[in-house]
This record gives C-alpha cells, structure tokens and sequence, in this order.
C-alpha cells in the first residue's frame, strides 16, 4: 500500500501517518520523489485496512499497490534518474558506458579509456574481479585493478563502473567505484543484494542468465528495501535453446520495465551476442527500443585481451556505432550524451 500525502503536507503529519503503519504492525518506507510525498507500506501479506489513515492529516489519497515488487512498482514512484558525475540514466539523454571487460593491464586500460572518451563514452566499464565459468580463466587483478580504475577516473574525469562478486569485497569496491555491478551471476544473491542495497553507492544490476522480469524486478526490490534507491537495471541477454548467440538479447525487457517500474533501464549487448559483428545492430536495436543506456566493450586489441575479446569492438568500429546510436536517438527525440 501506498500512502500520498498532499504537496503540502508537513513533516509532523507525514511522521503520524508512519506511526500509525508501525503500530499496525508494518515497516513505512519513505518514498523520495520530487512530484510528490509518499510513504510504502511494507511487511503486509494481504490487503491492507486502510480506513484509519486515508482520513489522517495530510493524507491525498492512499494506492493499494497490486505488485509484489512494491518499492520498484510504477505505483510507488515516478521515473528515475540516477546521476553519476556528470551523466544521467533515466532522463531524455543515453550515457554510453565503455571500456574492455577486464582491467588487464595499468597502460593498456588507460589508453583505452582515453580513446573510448575521446569517442563519446561518459562512463569507463572494466572489471576488477571477474567472475568466470572456468577456474583457470584471468580473474582480475582484484585490489590492483581497483586502483588503476581510480586513476583512469582522475585521468579522465570519467566515472568508473565495476563489479562486486561477493560480500567480503563490497567495502573496498565502494571506496574505489562510482557504480557497483551486480553480474548476472549474482542476480540471485540475495545476502549481496541486501548488501549493497545498505551502500550508498549507485547499483547497475544485470539481469540473470534465466531470469525472468519480474525476478529481475524482485532483485531491484531486495537492493531499494535496505534503502538505496540508486538502481540502474541492465539486459544482458538470457540463456535460451539458441546456439548461434551467447544468449538471447530480450529488448522486449524494455518497453516492459518502463510500463512496470520507475527504474531506468540498460542494454548490454557485447555479453548478450558474444561476437562483435553482432554489437551494432543490437545496440542500435536496443536505442530504438527506449534504453536508457548503453554497456559496450571496448577494446584496443582484442585478439590479446584476457577477457571476451571476440565480442569487444575496436576504437573505429566504436566510433562508427556511437555516430550511428546518436541517430537514431535524434530520430526518437532523445540524445547521446
């Protein structure tokens, strides 16, 4: 259940209406929004009697919320814009997050950070820790590779997107990262959701490798119930009967989240189709369906790279794809950022 409280509802008034939820036995979540003040009604498994609060001082109107995903749910809030540095996701601007898919070497990763600012990407991907399907794959360099994303970010004045793989390591990535990533692995993590969801860092959650929308959403739901509410969600593609692909990409995630949720919406499609000659039309598929970004490896020489190098693009073919994405967010009365 949803309280609304009116535009001009005082600070006494809307702490009554959460007095009397707690008394009830339920949590109250305060629902930030710049349109208006609401308060979420949270713990209840059934319908709420809500005949005692929508006759309180300072109450509008009171929405029973008919999702499981109460906090994430269109109902709960109006669209969200998560800010990073200087860019936006959830507004009328795409950010183009960029760089290889490992942090492999100190030089390596800032020129390619250099180029990939050059070309138009606001924010620099690349992983410290790298989760991987075999034990003897590069992991990344872990602390190491946190350090060398730091300095790319004073180099650039670009913001730094990297992941966390479990719970001992949350800390020390907040300390170096603008964004935590929540891999697809770690979807259903939900120890490290909670945990992350108690940062106050920007959270990029990537849907599972099976994972249906509503799970995707119930995932964003475990990480805004501790609190933070700085979720970007991201389609990475899913695993299906197709074997020509690495995954299925699913843009009809897209048009859904938005009818569904508050939250802004991402597409990765180098992890989506694995092979570089798929990333363009796929990015360019995925602005025209709406996204509200996009995540692209990028990487100098991807015949050396110790990680995903067949899906990473070059700098030219890099530099072709984000001429061609600001078209056609131009066409869609969007822009690049």
């Amino acid at each position: 259940m949803l309280v609304v409280m009116r535009n001009d509802a005082t600070e006494e008034q809307c702490g009554a209406v959460a007095d009397v939820i707690r008394s009830m036995g339920y949590s109250a979540e305060r629902v930030p929004g710049a349109q208006r003040i609401a308060i979420c009604v949270l713990g209840n498994k059934s319908r709420v009697d809500s005949s005692n609060i929508e006759t309180m001082d300072g109450v509008k109107e009171v929405i029973h919320v008919t999702k499981a995903y109460k906090l994430v749910s269109r109902e709960a809030k109006e669209n969200s814009i998560i800010t990073v540095g200087g860019c936006s996701f959830g507004d009328k601007t795409i950010p183009v997050i960029a760089g290889p898919c490992a942090v492999e070497d100190r030089e390596l990763f800032f020129e390619i950070a250099e180029v990939v600012k050059e070309l138009g990407a606001v924010m620099l991907r690349g992983g410290a820790y790298k989760p991987r399907t075999s034990p003897y794959a590069f992991q990344g360099l872990g602390i190491e590779g946190l350090k060398i994303l730091a300095e790319a970010r004073d180099r650039t004045g670009l913001p730094v997107c990297t992941e966390v793989m479990d719970t001992d390591t949350i800390d020390v990535v907040s300390e170096y990262a603008d964004v935590i990533q929540i891999g697809a692995r770690n979807m259903h993590n939900f120890s490290l959701l909670r945990k992350v969801g108690r940062q106050s860092r920007p959270v990029l959650l990537k849907r599972g490798l099976s994972a249906t929308i509503n799970e995707m959403l119930m995932a964003a739901e475990y990480i805004i119930s501790e609190g933070n509410w700085n979720v970007i969600l991201c389609e990475r593609g899913i695993r299906t009967f197709e074997e020509q692909t690495r995954n299925t990409l699913d843009l009809s995630l897209i048009p859904i989240i938005h009818e569904v949720s508050h939250l802004p919406v991402i597409v990765d499609p180098s992890h989506a189709v694995g092979r570089r000659e798929s990333v363009p039309p796929m990015a360019r598929a995925a602005v025209a369906a709406g996204a509200d970004g996009l995540m692209v490896e990028v990487h100098t020489n991807p015949r050396i790279a110790l990680s995903d190098g067949p899906q990473s693009l070059e700098p030219e073919d890099f530099e072709h794809l984000m001429d061609e994405v600001r078209m056609i967010a131009t066409a869609i009365g969007r822009t690049v950022q």
